[in-house]
């Protein structure tokens, strides 16, 4: 698989939280660059970004291993989540464009619909990218970077069952995006963080044999993923 050299970290990152790399195993330059068909120079520089966002972690005597986060850090990520998204929310209604809305109001319309007709799959693809286009309407580089972040780290640690009520968890979405609308920032960050209480308890750790789907996450009492020694 050949990809240009500026993707290497997003490819890599994408396999991590796929479970290709499962936690726990060593991630060598070389290997890497013969996978993604690229000279050592960007997956080094890949390595180190990762590292910088949690996902790599190096050990000595071993290098560059993919990390094992705890049962604490994950459980972090999603109390992260809830204070930051609600954040980003009430930026977006001072900040938002109408093309991030035109976009926001059309994910709802076809959520609502599909959720109707029992969409699946097609359901968690249009959530991701309600958010992810929630997050780009806040007009904050750093924002968006961390909710970006902790979207990949929560996918990567937490399966997430279908909500009991699809269309209600639409709406909620569709609460959101009329008080964006309207440039109520209270009104959307209370929506929010609403919606984000109900849907927390659908997350469920992975906790399937190291290796499958990305392998286990580790109990609390055994934390691995350490700063690096050249930090």
């Amino acid at each position: 698989m050949r990809i240009p050299a500026h993707s290497v970290c997003t490819a890599i990152r994408d396999d991590i939280v796929a479970g290709v790399h499962a936690r726990g195993t060593r991630l060598t330059e070389e290997l890497l660059a013969r996978r993604y068909g690229v000279s050592r120079v960007p997956v080094r520089e890949a390595l180190r970004t990762l590292e910088a966002e949690g996902f790599v972690v190096t050990r000595r005597h071993a290098g560059a291993c993919v990390a094992e986060p705890t049962e604490q850090e994950a459980a972090d990520l999603l109390q992260m989540r809830a204070l930051l998204e609600p954040l980003g929310a009430a930026r977006a209604a001072q900040r938002r464009t109408e093309a991030h809305l035109k976009v926001l109001r059309g994910l709802v319309r076809l959520g609502q619909e599909r959720a109707r007709q029992g969409g699946g799959e097609d359901l968690r693809s249009l959530d991701g990218w309600f958010h992810e286009t929630l997050a780009q309407a806040c007009g904050s580089p750093a924002l968006t970077s961390v909710l970006t972040q902790l979207r990949h780290k929560i996918a990567w640690m937490y399966t997430v069952e279908a909500p009991a009520g699809p269309v209600d968890s639409w709406n909620e979405h569709g609460a959101i995006v009329d008080a964006v609308a309207r440039g109520d920032g209270e009104r959307a960050r209370a929506a929010a963080a609403l919606h984000l209480e109900r849907a927390t308890g659908a997350h469920r750790l992975r906790t399937g044999p190291a290796g499958e789907r990305g392998g286990q996450v580790r109990n609390s009492q055994h934390p691995v993923n350490t700063p690096s020694p050249r930090n």
